[in-house]
């Protein structure tokens, strides 16, 4: 076995990078031990290689470190994850070490962070149904096994709450599967990463789930390989062990600040808003991912969140997100000064697999129509809303104020849910025919008569005879 090769030619510092002379063989993210001259040990990684220089990120910064005295190893080793099934239940920090108190993981396998690019023609087609438990996402925007669908939110909004709930709540219907749950977090304070242990462990829910948390005063370079180690521990439970794993990564943001940190600190050519030119190319590496592979039965659903600067959509994060991933839940910072939560504004946001995860045998046949008719009915009642502030309500007519009725129904009873409100799709789609009833039935365009007269019908009868009952009386 060669021993590490060991270098005291270290000539330059810059943030958490360090430049290395006169070295051989070094390969490209090949492992790094610096040790310092008080026998501290910290680990980098190779960045860059040319001729006989090597540009080494160190994971711990670069802060007292001494030029002169400082040896660097070269290990020869790539960055690898320790994994095993025992990994349920515990929590990580952004190296991938345990942080809960627990016994070491005694590893099946060492893997790559990095992953093994997924074969296109290997992969299958999201189509299985999963249900969160919350009906904006479940009725109007379907989440199905192997999607990415990405939470857009904004700084103050509740995004950490709703990612809790969905790790909470979670779950793959008919078939009883083994379900787990990789939670990533990055750049987030002790106080939101102590609220998720508790809210974990409290529920139960940490028994099926994978925690890697960075906090925001941890080293900035833990931010990059964070994704990374949560997503090789979820391909782990996936295709080896027929897993159906959700992965939350939250939040992008600050994963995207560090790596423009980092870029900035190798003085390369910035690009849009400072943000490096690989900015896409970096953020594919991760989504891509998610999937499901042919004649496996586990699959990898992956739900990011990040927060848009400014609540900005054109922002470089979330435009190059939106052209990688199949949708987008979008948080209304209107809906949240309502008090309503989860604040989802369902009329910008989209889930471009909706279609292929619901309908008969997967969620209900009459799924379809009806998310169709409540989008359309909720965007017409926004309109009548914006018609009565300008024109007045008498300028409205009967539909108008029916329609106007039912969007503000629709926020109060259907967007707005507990935090721990489970709902199952049976009642997420049954709130919305009772929505549907404060609208004139000549005005149902999107929802075949069939479904009406099964559906709607009953529930107009009932409402008939109980008034009734109220004049009789």
């Amino acid at each position: 076995m060669l021993l590490p090769r060991e270098y005291k030619t270290i000539s330059d510092l810059s943030g958490p990078l360090i430049v290395v002379e006169k070295v051989e063989d070094v390969r490209y993210d090949e492992l790094v031990e610096i040790e310092l001259g008080n026998g501290e040990i910290r680990r980098g990684r190779v960045l860059e290689i040319a001729k006989d220089r090597a540009l080494v990120q160190i994971f711990e910064g670069t802060t007292g470190i001494d030029v002169q005295s400082t040896k660097v190893r070269f290990t020869g080793k790539v960055l690898t994850l320790p994994v095993s099934k025992d990994m349920l239940g515990r929590i990580f920090n952004g190296r991938g070490e345990p942080i809960d108190g627990g016994a070491p993981i005694i590893p099946e396998k060492r893997l790559d962070v990095n992953g093994y690019p997924m074969n296109p023609y290997s992969r299958d087609y999201p189509s299985e149904f999963i249900q969160t438990g919350i009906s904006t996402i479940d009725g109007m925007n379907p989440m199905v096994r192997g999607q990415k669908l990405p939470i857009f939110s904004g700084s103050g909004m509740p995004h950490n709450r709703i990612a809790a709930q969905v790790a909470r709540q979670a779950t793959v219907l008919g078939e009883q599967e083994d379900f787990a749950v990789v939670f990533a977090a990055m750049g987030i304070t002790f106080e939101e990463a102590s609220f998720f242990m508790e809210d974990f462990r409290k529920t139960g829910s940490i028994e099926r789930t994978v925690m890697f948390v960075n906090l925001a005063d941890d080293p900035a370079i833990e931010r990059i390989t964070t994704p990374r180690l949560a997503l090789t521990c979820a391909e782990y439970l996936a295709f080896e062990h027929d897993y159906q794993v959700l992965v939350i990564l939250t939040d992008l943001t600050n994963y995207c600040e560090a790596l423009r940190e980092i870029s900035a600190a190798r003085k390369e050519v910035p690009g849009r808003r400072g943000y490096p030119g690989y900015l896409y190319t970096d953020l594919a590496t991760m989504y891509e991912r998610a999937g499901r592979l042919r004649g496996k039965k586990g699959s990898i659903t992956q739900f990011p969140i990040l927060t848009m600067p400014e609540d900005d959509k054109t922002h470089p994060i979330p435009d190059l997100t939106g052209y990688i991933t199949e949708g987008q839940i979008i948080l209304s910072r209107t809906l949240h000064r309502k008090g309503i939560y989860p604040p989802v504004d369902v009329l910008p946001s989209l889930s471009r697999l909706k279609d292929k995860g619901i309908g008969k045998g997967k969620t209900r046949e009459d799924h379809a129509d009806l998310m169709n008719q409540l989008f359309a009915a909720y965007a017409r009642g926004k309109e009548a809303k914006e018609l009565a502030t300008i024109l007045g309500e008498g300028a409205l007519t009967e539909e108008d104020k029916a329609f106007a009725k039912f969007a503000d129904e629709f926020e109060n009873t259907y967007v707005r849910q507990g935090e721990y409100e489970n709902r199952t799709i049976e009642e997420t789609l049954e709130k919305g025919w009772d929505l549907l009833t404060l609208i004139p039935v000549t005005e149902l365009k999107r929802v075949r008569d069939e479904y009406i007269e099964k559906y709607l019908k009953p529930r107009l009868k009932k409402e008939g005879s109980a008034a009734e009952g109220t004049k009789a009386n």
